[in-house]
């Protein structure tokens, strides 16, 4: 089903659950399939340089297997880019990646590494995958994406997720700034990390963004409810908020 907000699904902690024992138990892939039957419009997926969660064999799988779109999460440097062009996935969402992060901190300098980037912007568009930045809503990001060529970026929403009152709201006010300012200037504006089901439906009502993607908090809500109940929950959230 196609929705006018999409919802990506993360499952890149489902594997980070069944790494701490080994084995094949659980499996990222059987998720995928799981949330895309509760509603999901796509599955993201971050292959981090030293393989934390996702596996390369979790991509193969996932890219002969998966019939909704998968988004791959990837730091840009020419293993990923190599990766990428092999597989060709429906969209590949350039991050900011440090080897002792826990998870993606704050969003990628687009306008600092325009040089950088554009040789991989170019290259995954010329293959026909979506390319996404994941950047700040800050309008000097936008205009790096602009001059990048980057049809879609996606604002990272962890500093409005981990702040309260007045504070929340200007965040809010800059994210929806930004996701105006993004669909001016023809850019389609995404929008994840730290969404709950607390947080996600005034993000979700703003009306220029088209995507949010939204992973530790549904496979942790899972342990309690099932996946299918923490997606199909989401699901319902964002579309009172859109409609």
């Amino acid at each position: 089903m196609s929705h006018a907000l999409r919802l990506g699904v993360n499952i890149d902690h489902v594997a980070t659950i069944r790494n701490a024992r080994g084995g094949d138990h659980p499996d990222p892939v059987r998720a995928a399939f799981a949330a895309a039957e509760a509603g999901a419009d796509g599955i993201t997926a971050h292959l981090r340089e030293d393989r934390r969660h996702i596996t390369d064999a979790d991509i193969d799988r996932l890219m002969a297997r998966l019939d909704i779109p998968l988004n791959l999460e990837m730091a840009a440097t020419e293993e990923m880019l190599e990766i990428a062009l092999r597989h060709r996935p429906h969209a590949a969402c350039l991050v900011p990646e440090k080897r002792e992060e826990r998870t993606t901190e704050g969003g990628l300098d687009a306008a600092g590494q325009h040089n950088h980037l554009a040789y991989y912007v170019d290259k995954l568009g010329a293959a026909n995958i979506r390319v996404s930045l994941f950047v700040e809503p800050d309008p000097a990001q936008i205009e790096a994406a602009i001059r990048l060529g980057a049809p879609v970026v996606e604002f990272h929403t962890g500093r409005y997720a981990h702040l309260e009152g007045e504070a929340r709201a200007v965040e809010l006010r800059r994210l929806a700034d930004a996701a105006a300012l993004a669909a001016k200037n023809g850019i389609e504006p995404h929008a994840g990390h730290g969404l709950s089901f607390d947080n996600v439906q005034a993000v979700a009502a703003i009306p220029q963004l088209r995507e949010l993607n939204i992973g530790h908090f549904l496979v942790g809500e899972a342990i309690f409810t099932g996946l299918d109940a923490s997606v199909r929950r989401m699901r319902e959230l964002m579309d009172e908020a859109w409609g």
